[in-house]
This record gives C-alpha cells, structure tokens and sequence, in this order.
C-alpha cells in the first residue's frame, strides 16, 4: 500500500512540475513572440547639441548649458548614433520618415502649408523648380504630391493601435495629407497642416484666439486658460491614448512629434528662472527652458511606461527633424549655436543635418551605448517594420531605407562606403553657412556639396573635420571627380528637380557635368 501510494504522489508532482513547467515556458514564448510597442519621440528644430547628452567626442559647453536628465537616462538604457541624418528642413524630413524615400525622388524638398503654394523666396539667380509643395498624399490623382503607402497604415494593417500627437506637417491645407488620419493614425491628437504652433501657451489657445491665425494648434480646447505649455498638455494627451491601447489590448505605435522646439521661441515657465539664474540672455534662457520642457514629456512618458509595466516591450526612438536654429541666432551671435559643426537649419553643413538619436530596444540593444556608424531618416521605416515583425508588405513608392536592426542587434554594421544623399533645390530663408540650393553626397569619410546658383563645390572630411572650416575641393581632384560622378549619376538616375538659371532658361548643370 505504501509503495502504491509513493508511486502515486511521485507521478502526482511529476504531473504538476511538468504542467508549472510547460505554463512557465509557454508564457516566456508568448511573451517572446509578442510585437513589441513603438514609441518614436521626434524633436522639431532639436540641434545636434541642444542636450546634456554628449554626441561628440567631448563633453561641450552647450552640454553643460542644457538639463536633459530624461535623455541621459535614455542613453544610459539604449544606444546613441552620433551620426544620425535628417534633411535640413522639416517636411523633407517627416515625409521621408513616412514614405523611406529619398527627398530627391519624394521631391518634398522644402515645407509646406498652403496648397499649391511655396514658401521659397525668389531668386536673383536661380528659377527654382516645381516640387511637391502639397507633401503626400495616400491615395493617388492628388497634385504635387508623393502618393505613397504611409508606414503607420502598415503597421495598422498588421494589428497595431497607432497614435499620432502634436506636429504633422505632412501635407497641405485642404490635401488628404494634412490629417494624420488618413495616413494610418487611428487617433490624432493636435496635428494639421502648420509646422509651428500659433502659441506654446493655453493662455493663448495655442494660438487659435485669432480664428483666421492657420498656426492654431487645434483639437487642444479643454487646456485652455489653464495654466499648461503646450508641451505638458501634448504628453497629457498622449497618455490618455496609450491607456485606450491597454482597454483594445493591441501594441501600440506612437508618434510623439512635439512642436518644440521650433519658434516661436516662448519660455516655460517652470524651467525657465534657473537659465536666466545662469546668466544666459532672456532668448537663450527661454530656449533653453523649451529643451528642458521637452526632455520632461520624454520623462513623463518613459515613467508611464514603468508604470505600467510596459517598458521591457517598448521601444523607443529619439530623433530629431533637422539640425538646431542657428543660421538666424537667437537673441546671441548667430552660426554658433550647433558648434563645434558649422551652420545648422536650413544649411548642407552638419549642423543643418545631423541629429541626435538614440534607440532604447530592451533585450535587445545594448544599454550605454553608441555607434559612429551612420543613418539617414528613411532608414527608419524598414527598420520600423522589421521591428514590428512585419515582412511581407508591399507599397505604391520605392522605399530607399536600409533597417539599422542589425546595428542595434550587433550583428552588421554599415556599409562605410554607403553613399547618402541630399537635395534641396529651393530656399528656406536666413544667409549662412551652407544656406541656398545645393545637392549633397556623403561617402565614408568624405562629403560633398554642390551649390546650384554659382556651381562651385565644397568637399570635406567630416572625419578629420567635423566644423567643415576647410574646403578641401582644390586639395583633393580626384576625391571631388569621383563623389561628384555619384551625385551626378543619383540625381539623373532619381529624376531629381533642378533649377534652371533664369538669364539662360538652361537647367542648372548636373555636378559631374562641370568636372570632366
């Protein structure tokens, strides 16, 4: 009898051990295979240096200006490209995020607003070229636009709940591409045409007290009179949508895209006295104070997803749309506020372009951190879709994007021969460095731009020269043959818009065209 019942309780715990087991390991693997969240932070007008963060060699003077303690601790849990890559402006950029094209063959290649209408200034030398000054479009037949197949409509269509919250800046007044709701957003919260808000402040109603003011930031109504930066209400907002995701119980996907820090250049009032503390001119303490605004929506959210246990399956991305105002300055010398890269919004040098980035992948990608390996902003939609698991989707444009998984995984590296390109045949506005039309290439080490107005080249190593303080395009013959080939052969190949000079009505000749 004793031994029937010893057999009995060891088949009873070896029965129960095996069911514990295959739950414990059945959950791990449903855990494993569930699509993670997708938290993408974009910052308008964020320079390479607007952070506490270090993205150079060494730690710098503006590094020690601003507070960003929610993108230290970011850092501290991700990984940081120090040479990540937007356009010089903002709808290049947001458009490219969306479609993984190249602004050259997007042709998106300044911001838009109006329908039918662009913002270039005219030109003394240059007939700038028609582009597409209605932004995308998701469905086909709609003027001066890319029609294009949205990535939020994809990872909608493979089951995620996506949240779009502040700046779009994707299309045109009166174009399907000026509401976030055509392009795959199940909620849109505060995003239209305009790419800066009318006002950061709710005393203002963002903006909308003059109704004919088309910078109103709207759908924001109950924050008015009360006391909230815009920057707060935006993340409040953003929170109220990640809890409907919780009740739909779907991964969620969301756009944070502040209007910070772009102008008008308006202080938050609780970080705003320890700048002015500091000595810092009333402008530069009142952007800073924006920096900071910024980084604590960053906070606010990462603390959100603690808290509610999703960190562990949600990745975050941190990047901004084009590099730091400072072609204008602000209220301070101007052309300094991105050094040590020359330039910056508006502007081929780095300071127009390279961004500050970091990627947090739990399990993933290693924390603390960062590569020297760089990226362009149409890398992120493969890489996107490849983090979400999504394989097999098809789209109307070509995508032009290459996935940095393999960066974050630790199993590739680039290429250190890709080329990059850029194309802005237009005029954003301020003088400077870099400012006007012009095709560029980067290539390893070295970069090139071609200014359309009088042809004449800049070449630098960005490696050996990241201030861009010397034109080695005399120096080095057979390095500026050889990019300028590349970007001739792209431009032709993408069927690049170019202007034309307005004495001759002859197009602005390719740059392989006048070195043979």
């Amino acid at each position: 009898m004793r031994i029937q019942l010893r057999k009995y309780f060891i088949q009873t715990i070896t029965f129960v051990f095996y069911i514990v087991l295959f739950s414990c390991t059945s959950s791990k693997s449903e855990k494993e295979n569930e699509p993670p969240n997708i938290l993408v932070f974009l910052v308008d007008d964020m320079g390479w240096q607007d952070t506490s963060v270090p993205f150079y060699k060494e730690i710098t003077p503006f590094n020690r200006r601003y507070h960003t303690p929610a993108m230290e601790k970011l850092a501290s849990e991700g990984k940081m490209f120090t040479q990540a890559y937007a356009c010089s402006v903002c709808s290049p950029t947001r458009v490219s995020f969306l479609t993984g094209t190249n602004a050259a063959k997007h042709r998106v290649t300044n911001w838009t607003l109006r329908k039918n209408e662009s913002p270039d200034a005219p030109q003394d030398v240059l007939d700038l070229p028609q582009w597409n000054v209605n932004g995308i479009s998701p469905v086909p037949g709609i003027e001066n636009t890319i029609y294009a197949t949205p990535l939020p409509q994809l990872l909608k269509d493979a089951g995620y709940f996506t949240i779009h919250c502040g700046k779009a800046h994707f299309g045109a007044m009166g174009t399907p591409g000026a509401n976030p709701l055509n392009l795959g957003f199940n909620i849109n919260i505060a995003g239209h045409a305009a790419g800066a808000p009318g006002s950061y402040y709710s005393e203002k109603h963002f903006g909308n007290k003059d109704k004919n003011n088309v910078w109103g930031v709207p759908g924001l109504e109950k924050y008015y009179g009360k006391h909230i930066y815009l920057n707060e209400a935006l993340t409040r907002e953003a929170i109220i949508a990640l809890d409907s995701t919780l009740k739909a119980d779907k991964p969620f996907f969301l756009y944070m895209a502040h209007y910070a820090v772009h102008a008008p250049i308006q202080e938050d009032p609780r970080f705003f006295d320890k700048y002015v503390a500091d000595s810092l001119n009333v402008i530069e303490a009142r952007y800073a104070s924006m920096v900071e605004s910024m980084d604590k929506s960053l906070g606010d959210l990462m603390q959100y997803l603690d808290e509610k246990g999703l960190a562990d399956n949600t990745i975050i991305l941190f990047m901004s749309d084009n590099g730091g105002l400072s072609a204008v300055g602000r209220g301070g010398v101007p052309n300094i506020h991105n050094k040590p890269l020359s330039s910056g919004k508006g502007s081929a040098h780095e300071g127009g372009i390279r961004e500050p980035m970091i990627v947090k992948w739990p399990g993933v990608a290693k924390p603390a951190t960062k590569t020297s390996d760089y990226l362009i902003i149409e890398d992120f939609y493969p890489t996107i879709l490849e983090m979400a698991g999504i394989k097999n989707y098809t789209t109307v444009q070509h995508v032009d994007g290459i996935s940095f998984v393999p960066e974050l995984k630790g199993t590739g590296k680039t290429d250190p021969e890709r080329k990059l390109f850029w194309h802005f045949p237009n005029f954003w506005g301020p003088k400077g460095p870099g400012i006007g039309a012009s095709s560029s290439i980067r290539k390893g080490d070295w970069k090139l731009i071609y200014y359309h107005a009088d042809r004449h080249f800049e070449l630098f190593n960005i490696k050996e020269d990241v201030g861009e303080a010397t034109n080695l395009a005399e120096k080095e013959p057979g390095k500026l043959k050889e990019l300028a080939a590349d970007l001739g052969n792209y431009l032709r190949e993408s069927k690049a818009q170019m202007p034309s000079y307005k004495d001759t009505k002859k197009r602005v000749p390719y740059p392989d065209e006048i070195i043979q």
